[in-house]
């Protein structure tokens, strides 16, 4: 050996041998240390199978039984945390903060006595430890809000949220539909709310306030005038203290919550979801991410998306003594909370990943800027493909590292749900977070989820594949042209997941429940070549124009919010009309680039008003529409510019981000009239 070394490298000079030996020892290194694929863990080609009955599970579920749950300790939400408290050695769990301070974290066991403590006081006041009580939680997200959803579980009672975005006929609907008694808020302004409804003898059956934030001695005169006790929550607790009442636990079976969807029109709904329900979702959650992150008391998730929503309260990890940290409330704070708290695991919704993109490409202004980002984006991308997911390559250390820093840089698993995502801005992340990001669908009727993308699965535009805990069916909708032996059709469920039906509404419960179970979505969805899900329309919110075509709006915008300068649209018509018109919110941030070249400037109240720029707008939206596949009368033929953009707190979306069409449609009911006189049709 010694004699090849030298017979090879003797005539070189000292510097150059160097240099080879050097180079030699780089490629070694590199060769020992380059990153390994992560191999799925099924046939990405074959990822959902038939069962009986024309159903599909994923590949990945042995049985064709639902799964229940994961530990065989854990069967209630009860469960859950007392599981969390011993694997975690009485650790962190609920964190929080106040601007320009670090988070401060109750203990395990601190969350389980005061939680024991206000389930105490609930029933010296009167409650039974019985699924039959309801109790309401009207508050934000804060470690309180917890504490008072386990003080239910504790003791076998039902945890009823509420959310002031409801509206305030809503509320009074809830408390008198619950039959509540006692309800657990966080401001003095919620809890007034509540005893003027009492007040006006509108809440008879309220009995009980517990306030979370200090309040005044008028407040409690005043609802002592109508007949309602009100407690602070500090009091409550020693109350409960001093009569303390051993836990119940529930039964799987037992209800645990009633969760009150928003709607879009009429009453509110309440879903009656069992702790089996929610265990298995949050079972069949854990079973998907034991390939790529299994969470540890160590890990950390931050609470900031609406706790009366299931896909949040699934997302949490408590069963395995993980760490949730509150953002403060504001949600343009939320980047401060996310550098302080560094969280592990991310849940998100398409409205904050769109804002994440959209800052990051705006940010790219020179050609060059745009350039070196695409080049970065192109080759991660190419390493995802392969299954490499990483944070040390050479672009995250040029480009990505700024953004990762910007969630605390430890994000190892995000999950976004509630609304589609764009292919575009889905390639970005998993590029550019050096993490899986998943993809989940589902709805509150199936606790949160029932679909969920494989780990190795880096395309885009589908949901995914069933979870282990359900099957998924398609049937056919003649009406719409959609039919089961062509793969679409109407998206059911069935499984352990899905909930028992509406509280007091066996109407409803009858369109969403079929006699064999099957949980009726009401979204259209296409099954892929490979077994993926793709949902591609919606049964529900369809009219006919005059000329008798079907039109589909929610999948008309999904195109049309593809338009670089639209942020949001509403597209209106009805069967009295045989053309479509658009109500379209600009992007503030790219609006005035997109006007430049027609030499137009001012203020964005301005531009709005401007006629040449209304209609490049329209140009634009007819282009992607074609490019999209819509039919002619799937296009809008005129549209009206809203400086405004839809929201929770103008009552045009949602607490779940939805379009709200009836209340869009009056809202703009004068400037609808006008832009149909103003088309020739």
């Amino acid at each position: 050996m010694l004699f090849i070394f030298n017979f090879l490298f003797s005539p070189l000079p000292t510097p150059a041998l160097i240099c080879i030996l050097t180079f030699g020892a780089a490629i070694f290194l590199w060769l020992i240390n380059r990153p390994q694929p992560v191999l799925p863990f099924v046939d990405l080609d074959n990822q959902s199978v038939g069962i009986e009955g024309g159903a599909r599970k994923g590949t990945g579920q042995k049985t064709n039984d639902p799964l229940c749950y994961y530990y065989s300790d854990v069967k209630t939400m009860y469960d859950v945390f007392q599981r969390g408290l011993a694997v975690s050695d009485n650790g962190p769990c609920l964190g929080y903060r106040k601007p320009n301070q670090p988070y401060k974290w109750l203990s395990y066991r601190q969350v389980s006595d005061r939680a024991e403590y206000l389930g105490s006081c609930l029933l010296h006041k009167g409650y039974e430890p019985s699924s039959d009580q309801s109790v309401g939680i009207f508050a934000q997200n804060r470690p309180e809000w917890i504490i008072s959803e386990l003080a239910c579980y504790t003791y076998s009672m039902v945890a009823v949220p509420l959310y002031d975005t409801l509206g305030a006929e809503a509320i009074i609907y809830i408390v008198n539909k619950a039959d509540i008694a006692a309800v657990i808020c966080d401001t003095p302004q919620k809890a007034s709310t509540l005893i003027e409804n009492m007040e006006k003898g509108l809440t008879p059956g309220l009995k009980m306030i517990i306030l979370m934030d200090p309040f005044e001695d008028d407040l409690k005169e005043r609802a002592e005038k109508c007949g309602i006790e009100i407690l602070s929550l500090f009091d409550a607790e020693i109350l409960g203290k001093e009569n303390f009442r051993k836990p119940v636990p529930p039964r799987p079976e037992d209800l645990s919550i009633i969760c009150f969807t928003s709607g879009t029109t009429g009453d509110p709904k309440g879903a009656m979801l069992t702790h089996q329900n929610i265990i298995s979702n949050v079972s069949s959650f854990l079973k998907c991410m034991e390939y790529t992150f299994k969470p540890t008391p160590e890990d950390v998730t931050i609470s900031y998306l609406p706790l009366a929503h299931m896909f949040e309260r699934i997302a949490v990890i408590y069963s395995c003594g993980a760490r949730v940290g509150f953002f403060q409330g504001d949600i343009r704070l939320l980047p401060e909370d996310l550098k302080t708290l560094k969280p592990t695991l991310f849940p998100s919704v398409p409205r904050l990943l769109n804002r994440i993109y959209d800052k990051v490409q705006n940010e790219a202004k020179t050609p060059l800027k745009k350039f070196l980002l695409n080049l970065a984006i192109s080759c991660k991308f190419n390493e995802v493909k392969k299954g490499i997911i990483r944070r040390d390559s050479i672009w995250d250390k040029l480009i990505f590292a700024k953004i990762q820093a910007t969630l605390g840089g430890r994000i190892n698993f995000v999950v976004t749900g509630a609304a589609p995502i764009s292919s575009p801005v889905l390639m970005f992340l998993r590029a550019a977070l050096g993490c899986p990001v998943f993809e989940a669908y589902g709805q509150t009727e199936c606790t949160a989820g029932c679909t969920f993308t494989s780990p190795g699965d880096w395309t885009s535009g589908h949901v995914g594949v069933p979870l282990a805990c359900n099957h998924v069916k398609l049937e056919d909708v003649p009406d719409m042209n959609y039919f089961s032996v062509n793969n679409e059709g109407e998206i059911c469920i069935k499984g352990s997941n899905v909930f028992k039906g509406y509280l007091k509404d066996p109407e409803k419960t009858k369109e969403a429940l079929d006699e064999d179970g099957w949980l009726h979505t009401g979204d259209i969805g296409r099954w892929l070549p490979n077994g993926t899900l793709k949902i591609i329309d919606r049964k529900k919110n369809i009219f006919k124009l005059a000329q008798g075509e079907y039109i589909a709006p929610e999948k008309i915008e999904n195109i049309y919010i593809r338009s670089r300068p639209v942020s949001q649209i509403f597209v209106h018509g009805d069967s009295l009309r045989s053309s479509l018109v658009g109500v379209v919110v600009p992007d503030p941030e790219v609006l005035p680039s997109f006007v430049a070249k027609l030499g137009v400037k001012g203020s964005l109240e301005e531009l709005c008003k401007n006629n040449n720029v209304r209609e490049a707008i329209l140009e634009d939206l007819q282009k992607v529409g074609k490019d999209g596949g819509l039919k002619s009368f799937e296009q809008v033929k005129n549209i009206f510019l809203q400086l405004e953009p839809f929201s929770i707190e103008n009552g045009l979306l949602t607490p779940t981000l939805k379009a709200k069409r009836g209340e869009l449609s009056k809202y703009f009911r004068t400037q609808i009239n006008s832009l149909y006189e103003n088309i020739q049709e």
